[in-house]
């Protein structure tokens, strides 16, 4: 590797930046371009069919701006413009978005695939960075400036030949982000010279990490810096289209509004040229994260994940933060026990504070059992916490420790994650629940003088003790009938489901023979199941 050959991309001096001492308090304006920039970066480009399945998944999930493609640059993209207007596709308050180069004969067309439509933005562009500007244009700063100006004066003429219908001004400095930001702010202003916005009518000033060349904190201060430059700022929105190239697509965006922008512009789940566009999920998701509501409606991403996938064929990566399928899920033993207790201590009207779990899942459709999955990593907690969620059995924590070496044992004969069915069957055979050796025929407990009298039939024999409570009871009958002393240490029940018809489940510890036994026993009631728990420890 040569790093020699490399040099950083220069930005502009900003000592008194404003942006770190920001917060974020609200969603920005939220514009999709998942139709264009999303589908221009697939190896086979989407069918109109497909465009139309996720043109209505984008305005389910309630995108107000949607870039629906480059009408002038085929006939599919200008055939798809044409259908969405007349079958009357777009909602009254859905704006679409056009792309189209600073060239008079792909605006025209532009306009003509838009006749007749509602309200819409048409984004104009032309490139400002240095290297296209000396390597791929040859042009000057001065040339390039006079492209963005003729082609704003062209966007806004043939606007005027369709008064009919609403009209929003966007310009971008293409590759922004490798553009000297005071000249990208003496281009835009000169757009602005020609639109001339106000307050109550805003045109769209896009700023472009086309390719990402440099660190988040470093691009907002590029937005910082052209913002604050700009005369007339209340008449421009300032909207960022970021790019994924460094990996801080979500991060650079996330700043940069920090620095005063208005408006993101991106793709559901990052697609995208090169290493894809920012991800609309997961900023909108950081947001949200933050008690801040993102006005995009993601709740259900088993609904819309698959269309996404469906249209482009990328396939979601399971680590893919927030929506992807392992990110609430927890294999470490000491994950597992911190999000099991904390899961135990949250209330409903408390904010949700869940150590490992960032938000509640159940917000994005997610149920608990997936959380934590039981594998050869996993330590006791793993195996309580999915047999009390699938099997409401809450076991005490010696019953925990005791269990977690027959699971460790389970995970690492299958080679994987252990099923909560596998998990379940080896509780049910380690502690003899299907086959116990002592059957409980009947019994009876009464109170007399302050004393628990006990009588049970078990296996057809009848003993008899007495003691401070049913288990004391049934230790002293046990040492009367054999002379083996039996020390209850712990014990511990509970009903097994809500209502009426519920089993009871009770798991008892005891001292017998030299040895510490746990017992576990299900019954039509408590008394039942403690006597059973115990019976199974000493036969």
């Amino acid at each position: 590797m040569t790093p020699e050959k490399y040099r950083p991309t220069i930005t502009p001096d900003l000592p008194n930046r404003q942006w770190p001492n920001q917060r974020l308090t609200q969603a920005p304006i939220w514009a999709s371009v998942d139709l264009r920039d999303g589908n221009q970066a697939l190896a086979n480009p989407m069918t109109v069919e497909q465009k139309l399945k996720l043109w209505d998944q984008l305005v389910a999930i309630g995108f107000k701006t949607i870039e629906i493609g480059f009408p002038a640059a085929s006939q599919l993209e200008f055939d798809f413009a044409r259908r969405l207007i007349e079958e009357n596709r777009i909602p009254d308050d859905v704006t679409v978005q056009v792309l189209v180069q600073a060239r008079e004969h792909l605006i025209k067309r532009t306009y003509e695939a838009l006749q007749g439509v509602k309200q819409a933005v048409v984004h104009v562009y032309n490139t400002t960075s240095t290297v296209q500007r000396e390597k791929v244009f040859c042009k000057s700063k001065a040339d390039i400036k006079a492209m963005a100006i003729q082609g704003a004066k062209w966007v806004q003429s043939y606007a005027k030949e369709h008064p009919e219908s609403d009209w929003v001004f966007q310009y971008s400095p293409e590759s922004f982000s490798q553009t000297e930001t005071d000249y990208a702010v003496e281009v835009c202003q000169a757009v602005m010279d020609v639109w001339q916005p106000t307050p109550d009518n805003r045109c769209i000033l896009n700023l472009p990490a086309t390719v990402e060349s440099t660190s988040p904190n470093r691009f907002a201060d590029q937005v910082e810096y052209f913002i604050t430059h700009l005369k007339n700022r209340e008449s421009a929105i300032i909207s960022i289209h970021t790019h994924n190239d460094r990996g801080c697509a979500v991060a650079a965006a996330e700043l940069s509004l920090l620095a005063g922008a208005d408006r993101i512009e991106g793709t559901l789940l990052g697609n995208g040229e090169r290493t894809g566009n920012m991800d609309i999920v997961t900023l909108a998701m950081n947001l949200y994260s933050e008690g801040i509501d993102p006005e995009l409606n993601l709740s259900n991403p088993d609904s819309w994940v698959p269309v996404i996938e469906e249209v482009t064929k990328i396939e979601t990566h399971v680590r893919h933060p927030w929506v992807g399928e392992a990110v609430y899920t927890a294999y470490s033993g000491s994950h597992q026990d911190a999000i099991r207790k904390c899961l135990m201590r949250q209330k409903d009207d408390e904010p949700w504070n869940v150590a490992y779990l960032p938000i509640d899942p159940k917000d994005l459709n997610r149920s608990y059992e997936a959380i934590i999955r039981v594998n050869s990593q996993s330590g006791k907690a793993g195996a309580a916490f999915v047999l009390t969620q699938e099997y409401d059995l809450n076991l005490p924590k010696w019953v925990q420790q005791d269990f977690a070496p027959v699971a460790q044992t389970i995970a690492e004969q299958a080679g994987g994650i252990v099923s909560h069915q596998m998990l379940y069957d080896a509780f049910i055979q380690h502690y003899r629940l299907d086959k116990s050796l002592a059957e409980l025929n009947n019994y009876q407990l009464s109170r007399k003088e302050g004393k628990e009298h006990l009588s049970v039939e078990v296996n057809g024999e009848t003993w008899q003790g007495q003691g401070n409570g049913t288990l004391s009871a049934l230790c002293d009958a046990w040492q009367r009938r054999t002379g083996q002393q039996v020390d209850v240490l712990d014990y511990s029940e509970h009903a097994l489901h809500e209502g009426k018809e519920s089993k009871a489940i009770a798991y008892v510890y005891v001292q017998h023979k030299d040895s510490k036994r746990i017992g576990i026993a299900m019954a039509e009631d408590t008394v039942s199941a403690m006597i059973q728990a115990l019976l199974s420890t000493i036969h």
